[in-house]
């Protein structure tokens, strides 16, 4: 959230520069991925499955549009060590989940791209608002999610000790498909008094990751205090979830913090992401652009595209409305073209991330009435 960084639309030489960076990323991932020696047996098996070879047909990111849609499927149930590159065998490995509300959750085999991930968002930081050699609170999700570990990660990375709530968004989500919301606000009010303990034991802490939901939580039960966000001693906000809406946004500015940075000293960055993906970070926030919030995927990592809702081949125009389509390219994992559980606007480049971004993020219109958003 600024009112001063630059956001000038990005010339043809930086999209070009960019575009040329991502079809050589490509070529590099397909190549490590597909290679006897060094590729994962899900993606060594699937290859004699396809009708083209990709260590010669995939020659940039337009030849990913070769392989069949990613299937949901593929990722519930093991071994989840079909995944994990032979390139990377022998090094220690995490397993994280997403979903898994009901029935078999996904699940992502992961080395260090989770460090990866964090450490390229830290560059992104003003360190005047998330002051190196800080603490960190991580109000958010634990148990078996990429999440908790990727945020201490990134506070241990910025030379700093993260302290974690104990919070369990399955149980958060049972309780609101039950309709025990009584339930509800009691475990809402039980992970807040985490929290509010934790920044009340002399922790000196001036970071934190949470959610728009728990955000809002805590600033309404530090109001019943007495007191404000700014008097926890918190200036950074690293912050995320599809209920990021531009209305939340300038009430926490005006209401919560008291202003912009440059007056209240508190500064919040939207972020979107999973653990598919990792994270797309936000073009400068501000009022004169009516706190309009775009997100822009951690190319050449990781690529958003913004498809038709009847056509997954098709991009949509620059502000037209289409389902997220994500396609994650590291040497830990290769994902092509798997359709999210979210849509929203196609956004242009600009000059920090010459690429395709998007706006509007809000759960996908075909399963949204199925969608329970939890602590999200």
């Amino acid at each position: 959230m600024s009112t001063t960084a630059s956001s000038a639309p990005a010339s043809p030489e930086q999209t070009r520069a960019a575009k040329e960076q991502l079809d050589a990323h490509v070529r590099e991932t397909i190549a490590w991925h597909f290679h006897d020696s060094t590729g994962s047996p899900f993606w060594l098996g699937k290859k004699k499955e396809l009708k083209f070879d990709p260590l010669k047909e995939v020659q940039c990111f337009e030849d990913i549009r070769k392989f069949p849609l990613f299937e949901d499927e593929w990722l519930r149930g093991g071994p989840v060590n079909r995944w994990l590159p032979k390139g990377l065998a022998g090094k220690p490995a995490y397993v994280f989940e997403t979903g898994g509300t009901t029935g078999i959750p996904k699940s992502r085999v992961v080395v260090e791209d989770h460090w990866i991930d964090y450490e390229n968002f830290s560059h992104t930081l003003p360190d005047q608002y998330f002051p190196k050699n800080a603490n960190w609170l991580m109000l958010g999700p634990s148990g078996p999610r990429r999440l908790r570990l990727a945020v201490e990660h990134l506070c241990q990375y910025r030379g700093g000790i993260c302290f974690c709530v104990d919070l369990d968004p399955r149980w958060v989500v049972k309780l609101i498909k039950k309709g025990w919301m009584e339930h509800l606000e009691a475990y809402k009010q039980h992970c807040i008094d985490q929290a509010l303990t934790v920044l009340s034991a002399g922790h000196d802490i001036k970071c934190m990751f949470t959610t728009p939901k728990l955000l809002d939580s805590l600033c309404n039960a530090l109001e019943k205090q007495g007191r404000t966000l700014k008097d926890t001693g918190i200036t950074g906000i690293f912050s995320g979830g599809t209920e990021f809406t531009p209305q939340f946004t300038r009430f926490c500015i005006e209401e919560y913090f008291g202003g912009p940075p440059e007056e209240s000293g508190i500064y919040m960055t939207p972020t979107y992401g999973n653990t598919l993906m990792g994270l797309a970070c936000s073009k400068p926030v501000s009022a004169a652009d009516g706190y309009k919030i775009a997100y822009y995927a951690p190319q050449p990592r990781a690529v958003i595209e913004v498809v038709d809702f009847d056509d997954p081949h098709k991009v949509v125009g620059y502000g037209e409305s289409g389902r997220v389509k994500l396609t994650t390219l590291t040497k830990e994992l290769f994902i092509p073209g798997f359709l999210e559980r979210d849509e929203g606007e196609r956004e242009a480049p600009f000059d920090k991330y010459p690429w395709d971004g998007i706006s509007g993020v809000k759960p996908f219109r075909g399963i949204a009435s199925q969608t329970t958003v939890g602590v999200y």
